[in-house]
């Protein structure tokens, strides 16, 4: 019986050791992020002409399943036409622009947003005299 008991024992210590031998995981967190330290001046993007700047929050993040960006489209700057692979939000936060979606013009002008949808087509052509700010988000595949 005794041999049974310290059986037990043994083996409820040797749990009880492993538990705590396990790293505790790491729950919620978080980052953050200002315009000034990420900014970049790019080209428009897709071949669109003109001057940007880009802000790509969280680009160097491991593990993201999204993409979250800004972009300043300045004066004549636009997004080159292409194909969407993946769902994709624009929403405008400053200035007038026109995107062109499978053929449709859509004014974009503060607090519209556009879902391009896969295997749509888009461009982005900034109008008027200030920049057309715009938040892109889409999915990493």
């Amino acid at each position: 019986m005794k041999t049974i008991a310290a059986g037990v024992l043994g083996m409820s210590i040797g749990a009880a050791a492993m538990l705590y031998a396990q790293p505790a995981k790491v729950k919620g967190g978080f980052i953050v992020q200002h315009d000034a330290d990420i900014a970049k001046n790019e080209p428009g993007t897709h071949d669109g002409g003109g001057q940007t700047i880009g802000y790509s929050f969280f680009d160097k993040t491991p593990g993201m399943k999204f993409v979250f960006r800004k972009r300043a489209l300045h004066p004549g700057a636009g997004v080159g036409h292409h194909e969407q692979h993946e769902d994709e939000v624009y929403y405008v936060l400053s200035g007038k622009g026109v995107m062109t979606v499978d053929g449709t013009a859509v004014d974009m002008t503060p607090g519209t947003a556009v879902l391009t949808r896969p295997g749509s087509t888009h461009s982005l052509k900034q109008i008027g005299p200030d920049d057309l700010v715009v938040l892109i988000s889409y999915e990493i595949k």
